[in-house]
C-alpha cells in the first residue's frame, strides 16, 4: 500500500493486520479493504455491530454536557487543531485515499484541501453563537432567541469523498456544540479511522467524536431508532435516504440529507464552446465519474449540436485511465456494481437509438474495474440513463432546439440537486437560473461548492445544506427566552 519513506499515520494504516476500527466498542469480526486498482489486501480493519453502534451512543451521550458547555473559544481552538493535522498530514491522508478508493492522488491531494476547509471554516463559525434580541409584542416582556446544540449527531457518510463528507458534516456539529457518531462506507474505512486518529490527536475530549465501522443496515439501524440520536446527517442515494427518513420517523430527529443527482449540462448556441466542452469534461469526469455532482444529461442546442459532439468526444479520449498513484484522468470504478450498471445504462442507450461516439466498456488490460471514459449521442429521453443517475464515467448527449423545450426536460426529473448552464446572454441566463429547479446552478463553470456556500438540493435530492451558516444551524435548535425582571 505504503512505500518505505511511510509516515507514521501511514504506518499506522500499512499493516494488513486487524485495525481496531471499532475502536473502544465492542467488536465483531473484520472488514478486508482492498484496492480497487488491484483487488490487493491494504488491511483489515475491526468492525462492530449493534452493541457497538449503542456503546458510541452512550459515549456521546455521556460527553455531550460538557462538550456542549465548552466556551465557543475552546471548542474553536481544537478544531483549529484538527485543521492544522490535517494540513500538515495531506499527503498521507491522500495516499490513504487511494488505496482504499482508487480516486487519482492529484483528486485526492484536492480532497483534503477541501476536507480541511471545512474545519477552518467552522472553526471560526463556532466565535459566533448567534444570540438574537427580538423586538417584545409583550408590555414589560423581553426577548431573545438562543441557539443551542442538539446533542448527539449520527453522520452517515459515503465512499466518494470519504474525507470531506465527514469533516463538512463533523466541523458544523462540533462547533455547534454537539457530539458524533460516525458511520463510514465500508468501502474506505481507513481515511474515517485517519480522521478519527488525528481528532483524537487535536484533543478532542472522550466520546466526542466517535467513529464505528460495520455493516451499515445494523450500525445506522440502531442509531435511527434511538431516541437519544436527536440528528442524522446522510449522504447517500435517494433510495437509502428515503429509507432512513421512514426509519428516524419514530423518534423524531432532524434530518440533513444530501442526496442523489442527476444533473443536466446544457449548452446554448451561443455559448463559449471551447469553455463549454473543457467545463463538461470536468462535470462529467472528476472522480471517474463518481459524483453526486457529475453532468450526466448533456442537452445542445441544434446549430451547434454536431460541434459540439464532436470535440467532446475527442476530449474524451485524450483522457488517460490507470491506478491512482499513477495520476491518470480517470481511475477504477470503486466496484463491480458500479461497472455493471455504467455497462447498463450504455447497452440500453445504444439498444435504444443512441451513437457510441468513444468508450463503451471496460478496459481488460488495466482490470476489471476500469471503465472507460464513454460518450454517447442522440440518446432519447426514454433511455434509463436520461432517467437514472449513472455514477460512472459515461455521457449522454442529446439536441434540443427551444430553451423552453430544454427548460422542461432538464426539469422532468425527481432530483434537483445542481445544473450546469452554458450561455453568453445574460437575459437568458437569468431566466434558465430562475426556471432550473435545483438547489444549485452553475453558468459557464464547474467548481461550484466551498466551505462558505450552502450545498444541497431541491425535490429527492435532499433536505437541509451542508456547509455555510446554514451547515451549522442544522445542527441548532431554537430557545425562545421571554421573561419580566421584575
Amino acid at each position: 500500500m505504503f512505500d518505505d519513506h511511510r509516515s507514521p499515520l501511514e504506518d499506522r494504516l500499512a499493516d494488513p493486520g486487524l485495525l481496531p476500527g471499532a475502536g473502544d466498542f465492542p467488536a465483531a469480526g473484520r472488514l478486508a479493504v482492498r484496492d480497487p486498482a488491484n483487488g490487493a489486501l491494504v488491511a483489515q480493519v475491526a468492525i462492530s455491530d449493534e452493541n457497538g453502534a449503542r456503546a458510541a451512543v452512550d459515549a456521546a451521550q455521556a460527553a455531550f454536557g460538557d462538550w456542549s458547555t465548552t466556551l465557543p473559544q475552546n471548542r474553536a481552538a481544537i478544531l483549529h487543531r484538527w485543521h492544522a493535522l490535517l494540513t500538515e498530514a495531506k499527503e498521507d491522508l491522500a495516499r490513504i485515499m487511494v488505496a482504499e478508493q482508487g480516486k487519482p492522488i492529484s483528486e485526492a491531494r484536492g480532497e483534503i484541501d477541501y476536507a480541511a476547509s471545512f474545519v477552518q471554516f467552522y472553526a471560526e463559525e463556532a466565535l459566533r453563537p448567534n444570540i438574537e434580541g427580538v423586538t417584545s409584542h409583550l408590555p414589560d416582556a423581553e426577548m431573545e432567541l438562543w441557539r443551542e446544540p442538539v446533542g448527539v449527531a449520527a453522520l452517515v457518510t459515503p465512499w466518494n469523498f470519504p474525507c470531506a463528507m465527514i469533516t463538512r458534516k463533523a466541523a458544523a456539529a462540533l462547533a455547534a456544540g454537539c457530539t458524533v457518531v460516525i458511520h463510514p462506507s465500508a468501502e474506505t474505512p481507513l481515511s474515517a479511522l485517519a480522521l478519527a486518529e488525528l481528532a483524537r490527536r487535536a484533543g478532542f475530549p472522550d466520546g466526542v467524536v466517535n467513529t464505528v465501522i460495520g455493516d451499515a443496515a445494523t450500525i445506522v439501524g440502531e442509531w435511527t431508532a434511538d431516541t437519544r440520536v436527536r440528528a442524522l446527517s446522510f449522504t447517500g442515494s435517494t433510495e437509502v435516504g428515503r429509507l432512513l427518513y421512514r426509519q428516524s420517523a419514530d423518534t423524531v430527529k432532524r434530518l440533513v440529507m444530501e442526496l442523489g443527482g442527476h444533473a443536466p449540462f446544457i449548452v446554448f448556441e451561443g455559448a463559449d464552446l471551447d469553455r463549454a466542452v473543457a467545463e463538461g469534461i470536468k462535470a462529467k469526469f472528476a472522480t471517474s465519474g463518481q459524483d453526486c455532482l457529475g453532468a450526466n444529461r448533456f442537452y445542445v442546442q441544434d446549430a451547434i449540436y454536431d460541434e459540439f459532439c464532436a470535440r467532446f468526444a475527442r476530449a474524451t479520449e485524450a483522457l488517460s485511465l490507470g491506478a491512482g498513484m499513477q495520476d491518470p484522468d480517470i481511475g477504477p470504478l470503486i466496484h463491480d456494481r458500479q461497472v455493471a450498471k455504467s455497462q447498463a445504462h450504455v447497452d440500453d442507450a445504444l439498444e435504444r437509438g443512441a451513437r457510441l461516439l468513444t468508450g463503451g466498456g471496460i478496459d481488460a488490460e488495466l482490470g476489471p474495474l476500469f471503465f472507460r471514459p464513454t460518450v454517447l449521442a442522440d440518446v432519447p429521453d426514454d433511455a434509463a440513463i436520461m432517467s437514472e443517475e449513472t455514477f460512472g464515467p459515461v455521457a449522454a448527449i442529446s439536441r434540443f432546439t427551444t430553451e423552453e423545450e430544454v427548460t422542461a426536460r432538464a426539469n422532468a426529473s425527481e432530483y434537483g440537486l445542481v445544473a450546469y448552464v452554458h450561455s453568453m446572454d445574460p437575459r437568458q441566463i437569468y431566466r434558465m437560473t430562475r426556471a432550473l429547479q435545483y438547489g444549485m446552478v452553475a453558468v459557464n463553470r464547474t467548481k461550484v461548492t466551498g466551505a462558505p456556500i450552502p450545498f444541497g438540493g431541491m425535490k429527492q435530492s435532499g433536505l437541509g445544506r451542508e456547509g455555510a451558516r446554514q451547515g451549522l444551524e442544522a445542527f441548532t435548535e431554537i430557545k425562545y427566552i421571554c421573561r419580566n425582571w421584575a
